[in-house]
């Protein structure tokens, strides 16, 4: 992961093991370094307790200003692609605060159903401003997504900014299940990404497509929201944000 400080950009070499799932990912976590020399930055191992972090870019996503979201399926469980074992929250605080500079943590329950990295935060809700969120949502009562995404918008009911303003929540739809191979994939418009001078999302030829474009370029009155055809994409188990990365400018 790539941040700033103050004027200078920094790599954060966190580790990687394919979500918890996989075992060939050793090349992977190589591309840290790889980058970072490449590039000429200074790199700072992520560590807590004597032992590197493992964190995935898009299990996490910040406003910028202090706060910080994220799920307790990806980051706690302990039993299904455990991440950093014995972790509980205040490790992960502490963990945020450190290399993030984050005050303010808020935690969801679970991502969508078909994510294979058991939880990432950036198929589920989004921050497009400083304070607000777009979170997916499920109209469709008999959908498996439905409750688990309605528990998240109660958890986000209340919520709290790093400055003690409320948090504004604004639902976004979720395009009809996309199944390939009898599996279930995890297409989402919330696998946006955002560029200088765009933002990219993906779409499904799905109704809500359009949709999901109009809400997302009130956000965004200076960048050209842009929808990227995703269905071939997304067999792969991600979509836009899943295969990029920001990276602060100076």
């Amino acid at each position: 992961m790539f941040v700033k400080d103050y004027n200078e950009i920094i790599a954060l070499d966190f580790k990687f093991n394919a979500w918890a799932k996989y075992d060939d990912y050793k090349l992977d976590d190589k591309i840290p370094s790889i980058i970072s020399n490449k590039l000429n930055l200074k790199t700072v191992l992520a560590e807590y307790n004597g032992k590197q972090i493992v964190l995935e870019g898009g299990s996490i996503d910040t406003n910028g200003k202090g706060t910080l979201i994220t799920t307790e399926e990806c980051l706690l469980d302990e039993k299904i692609q455990t991440r950093n074992p014995g972790f509980i929250k205040q490790d992960y605080f502490e963990v945020f605060k450190k290399y993030f500079g984050v005050s303010n943590v808020i935690w969801l329950g679970k991502g969508i159903v078909g994510d294979d990295t058991h939880g990432h935060v950036d198929d589920l809700c989004r921050f497009v401003n400083e304070d607000t969120v777009v979170l997916v949502q499920e109209k469709n009562s008999s959908d498996e997504n439905y409750y688990l995404l309605n528990e998240n918008r109660e958890r986000l009911q209340g919520i709290k900014l790093q400055n003690g303003s409320k948090l504004n929540v604004v639902d976004l739809p979720i395009p009809t299940p996309v199944i390939y191979k009898k599996q279930r994939l995890p297409a989402s418009y919330a696998n946006f990404y955002i560029s200088n001078y765009a933002v990219l999302v993906p779409t499904f030829n799905d109704p809500n497509d359009r949709i999901a474009l109009g809400i997302l370029s009130e956000f965004f009155p200076d960048r050209k929201v842009i929808g990227i055809h995703s269905v071939d994409l997304v067999w792969g188990l991600g979509t836009l944000h899943c295969l990029t990365k920001e990276q602060p400018s100076l």
